[in-house]
């Protein structure tokens, strides 16, 4: 279940003059860390680890976690980053129309994430230009199948569109919004996986639109949202008086990757519903008495209110997580997250409010409290890191 994004489009022509700004060689391969490692995160996701001994979707989405962590201690240990670096070119035309992807990127990000936008402005510029050529690479993946165009988008087309991911990360990239990532992942530790990740995402919602228990949705919200997380990370940086471990600054990211997409699903069970969709543990559903035709029919029972209590007290939990590693992030990267966090919990104390009609009333958090959230976010970004880990 992705948002309603909107499909930007580029001059193609315009990438060819940008190619020789973009290192050819890719990322080095590196080895699968071992698997093996237990969590740090705290949160327990009620999953079907004892029936499936072999491993569950927490523990597949940490490997990737700890892939990511390894290639962020490699950049911080060797010191090899350098944000300033400049690139042999021969002339200004060049760089012009570098400069003009990332411009286009935050106009994007500006139109369409203002909240987040704003925050985005007291990062560095290096940093925000390049959480913004993430955001419009996430935003234009999310719309192939939540578009306009949606109802023709085939899994050939996604497999289009990862050899285009290929591509970029290799310095061959097909438009202006892609030479801007392909720009961002040549400067910073950022891996394809999550990326990849992602795209597996917009498989799933292909050809699935149902869940049968929490860990089968848990790995559907990594991939459609806390793989964002992880591609985040490198760019916003961790602060360098930070004393957590990097493997838990990532799961704190991936946690709040999670509980977005958890927040969104509570919200929109109805608009889902009336696609045929219903992505709800099915297994929880049926304990607390509920079938499919409830959700269909859109009734507010007892039975949903406390089934929805049970839903929402997890979701907290993840933001929970998820606060943790946000007080971890580089002072100028904290204020964007505090402030898309805040705001996405009020979502869910909207959806109490509504007593848990979330068949026919939008759940929405409005101007006042949104502008209110602000300079609380801004001091929390400013308390520094926290002594958690």
């Amino acid at each position: 279940m992705a948002g309603v994004l909107l499909w930007v489009i580029s001059p193609k022509e315009n990438a060819t003059a940008l190619l020789s700004l973009i290192p050819r060689s890719g990322k080095q391969k590196r080895s699968r860390l071992c698997p093996g490692l237990k969590f740090s995160t705290g949160v327990s996701a009620i999953s079907s680890a004892v029936a499936n001994p072999a491993r569950s979707s927490e523990e597949k989405v940490y490997e990737v976690v700890l892939k990511q962590a390894a290639l962020v201690k490699e950049q911080r240990q060797k010191k090899a980053l350098d944000l300033k670096r400049t690139a042999e070119t021969d002339g200004m035309k060049n760089w012009d129309l570098l400069n003009e992807a990332y411009d286009r990127c935050g106009e994007v990000c500006a139109e369409y994430a203002k909240t987040f936008y704003l925050g985005t402005l007291l990062m560095t510029p290096e940093r925000r230009r390049a959480v913004w050529a993430i955001y419009v690479w996430c935003r234009r993946t999310d719309e192939l199948v939540d578009g306009p165009n949606a109802s023709h988008i085939t899994p050939r087309a996604l497999d289009r569109w990862e050899k285009r991911l290929d591509d970029l990360f290799e310095g061959r990239p097909y438009d202006m919004f892609d030479a801007a990532l392909s720009d961002t992942v040549s400067k910073y530790p950022v891996d394809t996986q999550p990326f990849k990740d992602m795209i597996e995402g917009m498989r799933l919602d292909l050809r699935k639109s149902r869940y049968k228990n929490f860990d089968e949705l848990y790995l559907y919200c990594y991939y459609v949202a806390g793989t964002v997380g992880l591609m985040s990370v490198p760019v916003m940086g961790i602060a360098p008086e930070s004393k957590a471990s990097t493997e838990s600054v990532y799961n704190a990211a991936l946690a709040l990757g999670i509980a977005n997409q958890l927040t969104n699903i509570l919200r929109d069970v109805g608009e889902d519903a009336s696609r045929g969709r219903i992505y709800l543990p099915q297994d929880e559903l049926a304990r607390a008495g509920l079938s499919e035709d409830d959700i269909f029919h859109g009734q507010v029972t007892d039975k949903w209110r406390n089934f929805m209590k049970v839903q929402i007290k997890r979701v907290r939990m993840f933001f929970d997580e998820a606060e943790k590693g946000v007080a971890e992030l580089n002072a100028a990267s904290r204020w964007p997250v505090w402030a898309s966090l805040l705001l996405y919990r009020q979502i869910l104390d909207a959806i109490e409010e509504n007593n848990y009609n979330n068949f026919t009333k939008r759940a929405y958090v409005g101007k006042a409290k949104k502008f209110a959230s602000l300079p609380v976010a801004y001091g929390r970004a400013l308390m520094g890191t926290s002594k958690l880990f």
